[in-house]
C-alpha cells in the first residue's frame, strides 16, 4: 500500500475539518432559529382616521398621535386637525385630551423630561392664484400632561420655519433636520425641500446657534427616517422635492462634537423611500413603509427594514401588515407602534394601529 504524500493528507485533514465545522454551524444555526417577527393589531384610532401626524411617547405607558389631517365626508382635501389622542398600552384604549393651539400637520415633535415640544410644521392656507397649500409655521408649544394645559415658546426663526424635519433628542436638546417649507396642494405643486439643521434648548428655552459645519446637511431631505441613538443623530432616506424622488442616504451627525459635521454611511437603505416611520429599539432603527413606490399601483411600499448603528449595515423583516405612509412611529421597549397613515400615494388615511415586534 503507497502512501499518500504529508502535503495530501493535510489537505484532506484540512477538508475534512472545514466540512465538521460547517456541519456544526449548520446544526447550531438550525438549534437556534431566530424567531420571526410578528405585526399584531390594536384598537384602531377612535374618534377618526389619521394621516401626517407626529407619534410621540410618553413614559411609562402612553402613545400619543399629535395633529395630522383628518378626512371629511364629501371634501376633496382632508382637514389639518391639532387633535391630540393618548393610547394606553395596558388598556388598549384611546382618550382625547386638550389639542395643540393651533391646527397643524407634518409637525415636530419631541417628548424631553415628560412633556411634549411641539416646534412649527405645516398650517393650511392658499397661494397667491388661490390654490391650496401646506405652509410652514414657526410656532412652538410645549405640553404638560399633568395639567392638561399648553404653553407658547419662543417661535422658531422665520428662515427656519418648517414641518417633516427629522427629529432627534439629545442632552435636553431638540434637534431638527431636514424638513418641508410649504407643500402645494396640487397636481406637480411645488414641495419645497430644505437643508436646514435647528436645535432647540428645553431648559433654556432658547433656539441655539448650530455651528457651520453642523447646519445644513449634505443634502435636502423631508419625510425621512430620523432617530437619535446614543449621541449620534441619522436622517435616513427620504425624499427631496417630491415623493417620488427617494433616496437611499443615511446622514450621520455626532452630537458630542457638531463641529465635525454631517457624514455620509457607506451603508445605503436597501428599499430608497420617503414618508416612512421610524422607531428605534435598542441600538437598531427600524424603518416602514412610505410612498414612492412607483411599481405598485397604490404608490406605498410595505418593507420592514432597519438599520443597525452599530454595525453600519441594514436588515429585513417581515412587511407591514398594511402598507402606509404618512406616520410616525416610535419604539417601546421590544416593540414598535404605528398608528394610521395613508395607504395610498397623497392620499388614503386609516385608522388601523398596528404593532411590530422583531
Amino acid at each position: 500500500m503507497k502512501h499518500m504524500p504529508h502535503s495530501r493528507v493535510s489537505q484532506l485533514t484540512m477538508l475534512t475539518f472545514n466540512a465538521l465545522v460547517l456541519l456544526s454551524s449548520v446544526s447550531i444555526a438550525l438549534s437556534h432559529p431566530s424567531p420571526p417577527s410578528t405585526w399584531t393589531p390594536l384598537a384602531n384610532i377612535s374618534v377618526a382616521p389619521r394621516q401626517e401626524h407626529s407619534t410621540i411617547f410618553l413614559p411609562p405607558s402612553t402613545i400619543g398621535i399629535l395633529g395630522g389631517v383628518i378626512p371629511v365626508a364629501g371634501e376633496m382635501l382632508p382637514l389639518t386637525t391639532g387633535m391630540i389622542q393618548f393610547y394606553s398600552i395596558p388598556e388598549n384604549i384611546w382618550k382625547t385630551v386638550s389639542p395643540i393651539p393651533k391646527p397643524v400637520n407634518h409637525l415636530n415633535a419631541a417628548v424631553v423630561n415628560g412633556k411634549i415640544y411641539v416646534l412649527g410644521g405645516l398650517a393650511m392656507t392658499t397661494t397667491e392664484n388661490g390654490s391650496p397649500v401646506w405652509m410652514h409655521t414657526s410656532d412652538s408649544w410645549v405640553y404638560n400632561p399633568k395639567s392638561d394645559s399648553w404653553t407658547s415658546l419662543p417661535a422658531m426663526p422665520d428662515a427656519e420655519a418648517r414641518g417633516s424635519a427629522g427629529v432627534g433628542v439629545y442632552g435636553g436638546k431638540v434637534i431638527l433636520a431636514g424638513g418641508l417649507r410649504s407643500l402645494e396642494l396640487v397636481p406637480g405643486g411645488l414641495q419645497d425641500t430644505v437643508d436646514t439643521v435647528s436645535i432647540f434648548d428645553t431648559v433654556t428655552k432658547k433656539w441655539l446657534e448650530v455651528p457651520e459645519a453642523a447646519k445644513k446637511i449634505p443634502e435636502g431631505r423631508d419625510h425621512a427616517g430620523a432617530a437619535a441613538v446614543g449621541s449620534k443623530m441619522y436622517i435616513l432616506g427620504g425624499r427631496n422635492m417630491g415623493q417620488e424622488n427617494v433616496k437611499d442616504t443615511v446622514f450621520i451627525l455626532d452630537l458630542k462634537n457638531l463641529e465635525r459635521g454631517w457624514k455620509t454611511s457607506k451603508a445605503k437603505m436597501p428599499t430608497p423611500r420617503g414618508g416612512c416611520a421610524t422607531g428605534v429599539i435598542g441600538t437598531k432603527v427600524y424603518i416602514f413603509g412610505g410612498e414612492g413606490n412607483t411599481q405598485a399601483a397604490s404608490g406605498v411600499f410595505n418593507e420592514t427594514e432597519a438599520y443597525d448603528t452599530v454595525r453600519d449595515r441594514w436588515e429585513q423583516f417581515a412587511p407591514m401588515r398594511i402598507p402606509r405612509h404618512g406616520t410616525y412611529a416610535v419604539g417601546v421597549r421590544n416593540s414598535v407602534y404605528i398608528p394610521g397613515g395613508g395607504i395610498a400615494q397623497s392620499s388614503g388615511p386609516v385608522a388601523d394601529f398596528d404593532v411590530f415586534r422583531p
